[in-house]
């Protein structure tokens, strides 16, 4: 008898397995990528902005646009 309580142990685990496994592959609802784009849209239109950037202690400040500072980066690199 308590090697049939042994066996018990694993069938029970394979059916718990099973019904993890099914329920996480279950189909769920479709999401829109809205907010996803949304949120990626203003941090292009922030990076695509110009930025106020000072050289030295006495300078003045200079406009510099982040595509030109990317650009000024791999030229040196």
């Amino acid at each position: 008898m308590a090697a049939l309580a042994w066996l018990l142990i694993p069938l029970v685990a394979a059916i718990a397995a099973g019904l993890w496994g099914s329920w996480a592959s279950r189909t769920r609802k479709a999401r829109s990528d809205g907010p996803e784009l949304d949120g990626y849209a203003r941090f292009r239109a922030a990076m695509e902005r110009s930025h106020t950037h000072t050289v030295g202690a006495n300078a003045s400040a200079v406009k510099v646009k982040a595509a030109d500072v990317v650009e000024d980066s791999r030229a040196g690199s």
